[in-house]
């Protein structure tokens, strides 16, 4: 193979793509005319707005000429050429490329400007032309099905109810989104998921912007020992054992605190870290929350909640799909959804921005009353690839431990309660008047028969000290 791609060999290359327009056609997204020798660059450059104008490489005598080159036609080129050529212009681009983002890099690295640096190398790298013919549709159907089924690696939640809005559960490479307003249990809800992942030999890492990795760790205590933190605290040693138990047969787990405003190159070293110091394979990773997330592409004032979550999710589903891992995060409902039990769009802090970028987004729905009954409500705000939106699965939530479970995974054809029917079921309301009525009916005819099915003992308790 050629390394040094010198005057001559840049020559061949406009010879052959002017011999031959299907080969400029295939090369011409990686092609840049800087790449030439400055001898060559009128002509790399003519070749390029005359094509992009009128659909149509020029020949010889117009290049000759508009640049005073003069490039032949060659005779007798077969396959086996053609395949020379576009192997030989990638390696090409490829090193020009990256050439010239090492030095460009070089002088961000003297500014001080490290954040575009990474971007730059990884862009020149990444440069190829496109071999990848796709998905051919017809060609074997039950393949591409159980391809997306099975090897797409939809992941169980835990939560059967939530795996049938998904079709099976999360896939690697998505980017899913738990939004609630300020003590909904966003965190709670990606914990109670991190250690069903765990407990199902899944390995992962929880990055957490806010709370402590001291705090994180309790409260997944809690949720592992059945234990609530007072009797935790009370009895460390039975906690210690229980959660030593559990970890012979669950995936890897470790809790990492980084501090807010860190941005997706900062989560991706330490995940590569953790990778080479500990050999943990990650498989998924929750990040508690993207809102305290800053974007590395770009420079946005943090003000600017729109565009700073719109980078900031795009780069976040990038790393789950260049790490092949499951992504889970969290936002923040804003003011206008706190006295909301039906969420859309508009109640996502920041605007559509992250929904867009967001293969599913869910709302929590929850209050002060119906945590106290032992009851959640996730709502599916944006699927794409489901026809769940609108979807409300119910959950049960266990206050002492913060444990929350499917509430009951085996009734598929229970009819789903809204927000405002599960509140009305939970709502506390007196039972003073049915009571008063049960009593005036004993008391009104002596000898009526009683026929009603009592089965309150202070009622029957009631009925008998009116009797004597």
């Amino acid at each position: 193979m050629i390394t040094e791609h010198n005057l001559d060999v840049q020559t061949l290359f406009l010879r052959m793509m002017i011999t031959n327009a299907e080969l400029y056609t295939r090369v011409m997204n990686i092609m840049n005319a800087e790449n030439f020798d400055r001898s060559l660059r009128p002509v790399a450059t003519f070749l390029s707005e005359h094509t992009a104008k009128y659909s149509v490489m020029p020949d010889p005598i117009q290049v000759k000429a508009m640049t005073g080159v003069d490039l032949e036609i060659i005779e007798g080129l077969d396959d086996g050429h053609y395949d020379w050529f576009l192997e030989e212009f990638e390696s090409f681009t490829k090193r020009k490329e990256l050439e010239r983002a090492i030095l460009k890099a070089a002088d961000l690295l003297e500014k001080g400007d490290f954040n575009p640096v990474e971007k730059l190398v990884k862009d020149a790298v990444q440069i190829s032309l496109q071999r990848d013919m796709g998905t051919d549709y017809f060609a074997d159907p039950k393949a591409r099905l159980n391809k997306y089924f099975n090897a797409g690696g939809q992941v169980s939640t835990g939560w059967p109810q939530l795996d049938r809005v998904m079709y099976g559960g999360m896939s690697r490479g998505e980017l899913n989104i738990f939004a609630g307003g300020s003590g909904s249990g966003k965190s709670l809800v990606m914990m109670n998921i991190a250690l069903n992942w765990l407990q199902a030999g899944l390995s992962g890492v929880y990055i957490t912007l806010e709370l402590s990795e001291e705090l994180t760790s309790l409260r997944t205590d809690a949720m592992l020992t059945s234990m609530s933190t007072k009797d935790i605290r009370r009895d460390m040693d039975t906690a210690e054992l229980k959660v030593k138990m559990v970890a012979k047969k669950s995936g890897q787990y470790r809790v990492k605190g980084l501090p807010a405003q860190s941005n997706v190159n900062d989560i991706r070293a330490y995940l590569k870290e953790v990778q080479i110091q500990t050999g943990i394979k990650v498989d998924f990773v929750m990040i508690d929350y993207l809102d305290l997330v800053m974007p590395v592409s770009v420079k946005v004032n943090p003000n600017d909640q729109f565009i700073k979550d719109k980078y900031v999710s795009e780069e976040l589903r990038n790393l789950a799909k260049e790490l092949g891992i499951l992504m889970v995060t969290a936002s923040q409902l804003n003011r206008s959804a706190v006295e909301e039990i039906e969420f859309d769009h508009s109640h996502i802090a920041g605007g559509i921005s992250k929904i867009n970028t967001a293969d599913y987004v869910f709302g929590i729905f929850t209050s002060r009353s119906m945590r106290e009954r032992g009851k959640y409500q996730i709502q599916c705000m944006k699927s794409r690839s489901s026809t769940g939106v609108g979807q409300k699965i119910d959950l049960e939530y266990n206050i002492e431990t913060m444990r929350i479970t499917d509430e009951d995974p085996e009734v598929d054809e229970r009819p789903q309660q809204s927000a405002t029917q599960l509140l009305s079921q939970i709502k506390t309301t007196s039972q003073l008047g049915s009571t008063n009525q049960v009593v005036h009916e004993q008391i009104q005819d002596p000898n009526k028969k009683v026929t009603g099915d009592v089965q309150s003992a202070k009622l029957k308790a009631m009925l008998n000290s009116l009797k004597k």
